[in-house]
């Protein structure tokens, strides 16, 4: 029969239940008797488990079906729950990081001179991190963010993959990189320190600090000059760099103010860009702040440059207004700034009520 006929080899192929499994009939002491799934009476069975080696003779007996079936559990139990390793999943290793522009500070310096990262140094917390003051021998003072770090962090890879796209970021109005530091569990990113903070504390108070009083009345040409400052800043971000970079976290405490109150746009990750790490970040954090997020990231999730460009304009309400995005203190209706400014009508005598008189220093 054209069936028997299919199986007449005596090395046939019987069955394949897995990868690393082979199956063969043997080879009968009389050439002329053939083997078939038919035929197996007199042959004898030999099946090699190449991972350990091991070795069971069958010589018969029993239906074909039978066999088949036990043949097919036993592949199938191995793969669960055998001693035998599962086959590892080949990785091709990554190439070395880009070129770092800054150089690598020794993490000694900075527990020195941190005193271990001490409360006493602490000056802000910023996104996945907080923020110490530090003055290194013969150097600047320094704004060192050291980065959380937990099963969710970028890899030590990705790490020198971001400092080394943050380092080659120049432009007047970004803060600068001047260090990085990575030692096992311990990552810092060492920025310029500015002297004056953030916008946040002048306008609200430093962030975080209970009873913190705002900083000194800014001027209407203050505050303008900041706001124009920092346009650029993010202007570059969006238009200028390559390929262009979303900040997704625009808010007045990442706008820093240095001598004569130039503006400049901190904590910004290169490395979020891509829609996995994005994924990953908001699976463990919120990203950007609660007042500034523009509806379609409190809708679906999403962060665009256009999200940037609407947390600058809440920004830009905090300077005009004096007011916090969101002030749980103020009276119903009024303690979301966007909600509050979006209920005037716009001739010039409600414009004028938007305004934080106190805060220009003219009462």
């Amino acid at each position: 029969m054209a069936a028997d006929r299919k199986y007449q080899q005596p090395y046939d192929l019987a069955y394949s239940p897995a990868h690393g499994y082979f199956v063969e009939f043997g080879r009968d002491r009389n050439p002329t008797k053939h083997h078939s799934l038919g035929k197996r009476s007199g042959s004898r069975l030999q099946r090699w488990l190449c991972c350990s080696a091991k070795v069971e003779e069958n010589g018969g007996g029993g239906s074909d079906r039978e066999f088949f079936i036990t043949l097919k559990n036993h592949a199938v139990g191995l793969q669960r729950g055998s001693k035998v390793p599962a086959p590892i999943k080949y990785e091709a290793p990554k190439s070395p990081p880009p070129p770092i522009d800054v150089p690598q500070l020794p993490v000694e310096e900075l527990q020195m001179k941190t005193d271990n990262f001490a409360s006493s140094t602490l000056i802000g917390e910023g996104s996945y991190g907080r923020v110490y003051y530090a003055t290194l021998d013969d150097g600047p003072a320094l704004a060192l963010k050291k980065l959380d770090v937990s099963p969710q962090s970028e890899s030590d890879y990705e790490f020198l993959v971001r400092v080394s796209k943050v380092s080659k970021m120049r432009h007047e109005n970004l803060t600068e990189l001047l260090g990085y530091c990575l030692d096992g569990n311990i990552r810092v990113l060492a920025y310029e320190f500015a002297p004056m903070g953030s916008l946040h504390d002048i306008l609200h108070g430093r962030k975080g600090v209970s009873g913190a009083q705002p900083g000194p009345p800014l001027t209407w040409m203050q505050r303008v000059k900041i706001a124009i400052e920092a346009a650029k800043g993010l202007e570059y971000l969006h238009e200028t760099l390559q390929p262009p970079t979303t900040h997704k976290g625009i808010r007045s405490s990442n706008i820093l103010l240095f001598h004569d109150f130039k503006a400049k746009i901190a904590d910004f990750n290169p490395n979020n860009q891509s829609p996995d790490t994005a994924a990953r970040l908001q699976s463990t954090k919120v990203l950007g702040t609660f007042g500034y997020h523009a509806p379609e990231y409190s809708m679906a999730g999403r962060l665009t440059q256009k999200s940037d460009v609407y947390s600058f304009g809440v920004v830009l309400l905090e300077l005009l207004t004096g007011r916090k995005p969101v002030d749980p203190s103020m009276p119903r209706g009024q303690q979301s700034l966007v909600t509050w400014v979006g209920n005037f009508s716009f001739p010039f005598c409600h414009i004028q009520q938007m305004f934080s008189w106190r805060s220009f220093g003219w009462l």
